[in-house]
C-alpha cells in the first residue's frame, strides 16, 4: 500500500468584531476549515485539515483576504502519514 500525507493545522485569526459573523461563516464552507472556537473581541481559532501541506496553504490564501480579516497567524502544523484507504478520525 502506498503511504499518504494527512495535514492538521490551526490558526490564530483576528477579524473586526462587526464582521466576525461573516467571517466565521465564509470559513466554516472551506473544505477542511472550522472555526470550533472565537471570542466577542474577533479573535478565532481556525482549524485546518487536508491531504497535503498545498490544501492548508491555499485555505490559509483564502483566509486572509476576507473582507474584515486583519491578520492570520499559524500556530500549530503537524502531518503524519497514512495508508492508502485508511481513514482520519
Amino acid at each position: 500500500m502506498t503511504e499518504q500525507e494527512w495535514h492538521v493545522a490551526s490558526l490564530v485569526v483576528y477579524c473586526k468584531p462587526e464582521q466576525m459573523a461573516a467571517v466565521i461563516t465564509t470559513i466554516n464552507a472551506m473544505p477542511g476549515a472550522e472555526v470550533p472556537v472565537f471570542g466577542e473581541q474577533g479573535k478565532l481559532v481556525v482549524s485546518l485539515e487536508g491531504p497535503d501541506q498545498s490544501a492548508i496553504v491555499a485555505n490559509i490564501d483564502r483566509i486572509a483576504p476576507l473582507d474584515g480579516v486583519i491578520s492570520t497567524t499559524l500556530i500549530y502544523h503537524e502531518f503524519a502519514g497514512q495508508e492508502a484507504g485508511e481513514e482520519q478520525a
